[in-house]
């Protein structure tokens, strides 16, 4: 069968959430369903979104990725695409986030959207986001891949739609630096410092994100309206890198250097001793 009907849907739901628990990734679904398509895939992250909130957790914002053209002509898409932010993938500004929880996380440089008002597409413009928008503050995203990112047979790299199905390689933030008031600032012109283990690996300005971050935000509220969802005061909105990601090795330390809006770091603990 070249696309996942039915019951393929919720099976391979339970794959991703599977590979997540036991850090090992699966084949991807592109080689088995090759005609998969970009709503199939969301089919299986909304099967696997209910998994998590089945096992407790709580759904706190979405996760807005492949916002950049270079990445969106890398995977030949025309469009970013979104996952779902839950409650236990927040960790500490300045704190310590176990590596063991991931298979091979990576790090990427964004600006963070929280949500004084509910936002509803499908018109939504980057006006109605900067004035539903209660603050703006910089944000590390930590990814990670439960599909494998390259076949060892074929050498085959994963698509989109392996991406999409896996929650958009949703994995982790870290929020810090300073808050603003997205009218306080021309957003477009925020511009960061990815560092390694004090080395700059990174940089890139917020204008990157589809001309400004808050189209990204847009963009997400009209992409989910045929859905009947919306996006809820007090949400926490990723809106897009506007660097490459960078992948954390154990033991290093990443520091997101924002100037006047401050900084975010994180350090990625070593693997336990056996």
């Amino acid at each position: 069968m070249s696309r996942p009907r039915g019951r393929d849907i919720a099976l391979l739901a339970q794959r991703l959430h599977s590979a997540e628990r036991s850090r090992t990734p699966i084949r991807q679904l592109s080689l088995d369903y090759p005609e998969m398509t970009v709503d199939d895939a969301y089919a299986v992250q909304r099967e696997l979104v209910a998994l998590k909130i089945a096992d407790g957790r709580v759904a706190k914002g979405h996760k807005i990725g492949l916002t950049s053209k270079v990445m969106q002509r890398a995977v030949s898409i025309d469009e970013p695409d979104y996952g779902v932010l839950f409650d236990d993938m927040f960790f500490d500004a300045g704190g310590h986030v176990p590596v063991d929880r991931f298979i091979r996380p990576r790090i990427e440089v964004e600006l963070a959207f929280i949500l004084g008002e509910p936002i509803t597409g499908p018109d939504t413009t980057v006006f109605d986001v900067l004035r539903a928008t209660e603050y703006v503050v910089p944000a590390l995203e930590i990814l990670d891949a439960r599909v494998q990112m390259s076949d060892p047979e074929t050498g085959h790299l994963r698509t989109i739609v392996d991406t999409i199905a896996d929650n958009a390689a949703n994995a982790g933030l870290v929020l810090g630096g300073r808050v603003v008031r997205p009218m306080d600032v021309d957003l477009r012109w925020v511009a960061a410092l990815l560092m390694r283990n004090g080395t700059v690996e990174e940089s890139g300005v917020a204008a990157a994100v589809l001309n400004h971050p808050a189209n990204g935000v847009a963009w997400l509220a009209n992409r989910l309206a045929p859905h009947g969802d919306t996006l809820s005061q007090g949400e926490v909105i990723l809106s897009g890198s506007f660097t490459k990601p960078v992948f954390a090795e154990p033991g290093d330390t990443f520091v997101a250097d924002y100037g006047s809006l401050g900084t975010v770091s994180v350090t990625f603990d070593r693997e336990p001793e056996r």
